[in-house]
């Protein structure tokens, strides 16, 4: 099962666009791709993830998996580049009826290494859920 969408869960606050792909039932693999190409503000986020489905309902699916990227972030014409590491849990809600359009939403913890390293936690509210479309 392959998905396309929208998610936000990286440490430069930067919308992306998302992939989600299902070679099995109990594995998924995730990616991202979030450009902002503002002059002397961009922000760049790549990232790669795998999920584990831990337990299926009718219209929910509760995972938990991990993620690492990279990130690119400019303030003031200063570039800074590293990397990020995530941990996260989540689920995926699907409305009875639209079996295709998936809602997420994350939690968990991270690690983001630019100009300094930094440790963050990770959570969704309803108006950053990621919004995922199954073909």
């Amino acid at each position: 099962r392959l998905g396309l969408g929208i998610k936000n869960n990286t440490s430069q606050n930067l919308p992306a666009v998302a992939m989600v792909y299902y070679p099995n039932s109990n594995f998924g693999l995730t990616g991202g791709l979030g450009i902002d190409t503002q002059k002397d503000q961009s922000k760049f986020t790549l990232n790669a993830g795998i999920r584990k489905i831990l337990f299926r309902e009718n219209q929910m699916n509760f995972y938990f998996g991990g993620q690492v990227g990279l990130v690119n972030y400019e303030v003031a014409a200063v570039k800074e580049s590293g990397f990020e590491l995530n941990a996260v849990f989540g689920a995926e809600f699907f409305f009875g009826g639209l079996d295709s359009l998936a809602f997420t939403f994350e939690g968990g913890a991270g690690m983001a290494s630019l100009k300094d390293v930094r440790f963050r936690t990770l959570a969704d509210d309803p108006f950053r859920a990621g919004i995922i479309f199954y073909f």
